[in-house]
């Protein structure tokens, strides 16, 4: 039996705010994973088509004032620069008709409220024709103020009205630009392909686990002045009196499209990935935009499940139905990376289309191919250092047919992933006492290293995967308000995720245990932890060349996917338009998985499911001893894995449910191996494995998909693994239990 549930979390978070409009840019009632994502697409079909001019105005607030009210974010300058990339790069805008707000910019270009404000009216508003697209992006701290329609509070069931903070918000004498404001600016644009994206929301500001809180408290606080009058200004200009302004709002008649980042209630995560911050929203979705413009499916696949089990957000979007929803005009490559200078032998990358997860292989030698005009490898780069997004690699001279240029696209061809990997556990607060004797007892783990707590602002020294912590009384009441079940019990010691959510009760202890009997009795826990973070480090289903695809659904209703994943550069766009899906699965049902090998040659598969506490359970293969034939999937043919009469799948737990699908063109000899070995062990012939805190498993599958087998044009390091895109495929498949 699976038990699938909760995974864990892969990155690590602050938050932000979010607004919620009171208008009808911004939909009030929470959409179905195929209606938020769909604003994501419909942003890329918009944005693809061909208009006369594209214009775009970004706003990134990292610095606010010194005070009690706000906390200085570090992600959203970052948010502006991922907008910037592939508004140039993938969306063909012109870089002199972006004009970027940021708290990194000379002062006249800072994201003021006179400067958001003013920008917006002379760049957009005053510029925009009919047909052009504009596009707006904010990012940073969000508020709230009592809503002054009493139709609006009415028709929404709403009180308040959500705002975007200015970097020069200031205490006593708020400058926060109201919702109604941003809706009075959209309908004032004079031209329908209009796109809002917000990554901010008002659910409280601070710092939790890892990351820090976009929204900042507007209790007490009434709009200013010159807001009132620049809304009457507005009103005027548009022609719209204050009942005709409250009923197009209950409406919902506002132009364009507006793709937020999480609903009313929920927080936004201003998260620290591999040597960097930036919005998990922005940056999923970008990273999204790089490899599909256009697959409504493909994009819950990729963003949805990410958002919801990582960072506890749901996005909310809404739109002109009018548009051409889903459909572009022009296919583009899926692309990992750009060339943004080049001299000489060295070119500087922008990797806004990397793997998010194994972003920290790039340095380690990850080679990339460049395409030519026609989309075909004309080159090699190889990757030599990084500073978060920005890559610096060289070139290799063999077999070039192109002169790199700034502008180009790139590949990856291959990719290092460290033999050394370590999981990070960061050490809460709530055992600050114990903070020598934890450091002592997770260091004896071997890869393991314990990451000690910030100061001020910063909440952790490094990067963390998850976080060691007590349950505190004040913990417990947090967990009672949000409405979370099972809570542990108040002085157990247990782990939570970057955003310092319980990870699982039963990884919990019972009050009053030692945290360092704790850690000794959690090791084959932690080291499964280890390796399931090792396996992400694979995940290529934006980049393989592999034509793989994997489907789930009830034994019972064996027509009705479940969820559905397919390889992005192995299979024809417009399939994988088709069938990229997560839904849900119920309990007690049993289930199982189709694996289609649509390539011309065999493929070695094995699949693996990983619960809530980060246990892995090996589903294929399950005949004991295997052999490397029972593993081949012949080219063009589909292979079921939970055939009730040989092998019975269930979830047993509500949550989120997660299975890992690996496929190789060569065998999996040492994998084979050790697994055969651990069957013969436990005495299993016709089961799954449990390889929970079975790492040399998993690091003997790195070895069997290494290239160095193959044959391959980039041997490795002595502290690495190269894997070539053409060899393999790594693809996760979510989908949600209960």
């Amino acid at each position: 039996m699976a038990d699938s549930s909760n995974s864990p979390t892969m990155s690590t978070i602050k938050r932000r705010h979010f607004l919620q409009f009171a208008g009808s840019t911004f939909a009030t009632l929470a959409l179905s994973q195929f209606d938020i994502i769909s604003k994501s697409n419909r942003y890329a079909q918009v944005l693809a088509k061909d208009t006369p001019r594209k214009l775009a105005l970004l706003v990134g607030v990292n610095n606010y004032p010194n005070s009690e009210r706000f906390t200085n974010l570090e992600g959203c300058t970052t948010d502006v620069d991922l907008q910037e990339q592939l508004l140039i790069h993938r969306f063909g805008f012109n870089p002199n008709d972006i004009i970027k707000l940021t708290s990194d910019e000379s002062a006249d270009k800072q994201p003021t409220r006179k400067n958001i404000l003013t920008t917006f009216e002379e760049h957009l508003i005053k510029q925009a024709k009919p047909g052009d697209v504009v596009v707006f992006h904010f990012s940073g701290h969000g508020s709230r103020f009592s809503e002054t329609s009493e139709t609006v509070r009415n028709c929404r069931n709403n009180q308040l009205n959500s705002t975007l903070v200015p970097g020069d918000d200031r205490e006593g004498g708020v400058t926060d630009i109201m919702g109604r404001t941003l809706f009075l600016l959209m309908s004032a644009l004079n031209t329908e392909n209009v796109t809002a994206v917000l990554d901010s929301c008002f659910s409280g500001g601070g710092t939790r686990g890892n990351f820090r809180i976009r929204s900042v408290s507007g209790d007490g606080f009434s709009p200013s002045r010159e807001e009132i009058e620049f809304q009457k200004r507005l009103m005027k200009d548009l022609g719209l009196s204050e009942p005709e302004l409250a009923q197009k709002r209950c409406q919902g008649a506002a132009k364009g499209v507006v793709i937020a980042s999480a609903q009313k209630d929920e927080l936004a995560a201003d998260a620290s990935f591999s040597g960097f911050s930036a919005g998990a929203f922005t940056y999923l979705m970008t990273q999204y935009l790089w490899h599909n413009s256009g697959n409504v499916e493909s994009a819950i696949a990729k963003i949805s499940p990410t958002l919801k089990k990582s960072y506890n957000q749901y996005p909310l979007g809404d739109g002109n139905q009018s548009q051409r929803f889903y459909f572009i005009n022009q296919q583009v490559l899926p692309t990992d990376a750009v060339i943004t200078e080049s001299n000489g032998n060295q070119v500087t990358l922008w990797l806004g289309g990397w793997e998010g997860g194994s972003l920290d292989s790039f340095e380690k030698g990850a080679v990339l191919n460049i395409l030519d005009s026609q989309g075909k490898p004309a080159g090699k780069v190889k990757g030599v250092s990084r500073d978060g997004l920005v890559g610096k690699a060289i070139v290799e001279k063999k077999e070039l047919k192109v002169s790199p240029q700034p502008g180009m696209l790139l590949q990856e061809f291959s990719r290092a992933i460290p033999t050394d990997l370590k999981l990070h556990i960061g050490i809460d607060s709530s055992l600050a006492g114990e903070l020598g004797d934890i450091t002592k007892a997770l260091t004896k783990i071997k890869r393991i290293k314990a990451v000690n707590p910030g100061s001020g602002n910063i909440p952790y020294t490094d990067k963390v995967h998850y976080i060691l912590g007590k349950m505190t009384a004040e913990y417990y009441r947090r967990f009672q308000q949000e409405g979370l079940k099972d809570i542990p019990k108040i002085g157990s010691i247990g782990l939570f995720t970057q955003g310092f959510q319980p990870l699982d009760k039963s990884l919990f202890s019972q009050p009053g245990e030692t945290v360092t009997k704790v850690i000794e009795n959690w090791e084959a826990k932690i080291k499964s932890l280890l390796a399931v973070n090792i396996l992400k480090k694979t995940l290529n289903t934006n980049s393989s060349l592999l034509d793989v695809e994997v489907g789930m659904n009830l034994v019972e209703q064996k027509s009705q996917s479940i969820a559905r994943v397919a390889t992005v550069r192995g299979a024809n766009n417009q399939r994988q338009v088709r069938k990229s899906k997560t839904g849900n699965l119920p309990l007690n049902k049993l289930f199982e998985f189709q694996v289609t090998n649509r390539t011309n040659h065999g493929l070695y598969i094995t699949m693996l499911l990983v619960d809530s506490t980060g246990d892995i359970i090996l589903i294929f293969p399950y005949q004991w001893p295997a052999n490397e034939q029972s593993m081949r999937l012949a080219a063009g043919q589909t292979m079921v894995i939970g055939n009730p009469e040989e092998l019975e799948l269930k979830a047993l737990k509500k949550g989120s449910g997660e299975a890992l699908l690996i496929a190789s063109r060569l065998p999996l000899k040492n994998a084979v191996k050790t697994l055969s070995a651990l069957a013969a062990e436990r005495g299993v012939r016709s089961q799954p494995i449990d390889l929970k805190g079975e790492v040399g498993a998993i690091d003997d599958l790195l070895s069997d998909l290494s290239s160095d087998r193959a044959g391959g044009l980039i041997p490795s390091q002595d502290k690495s693994k190269s894997m070539e895109v053409k060899q393999m495929a790594t693809l996760s498949l979510s989908f949600e239990v209960g």
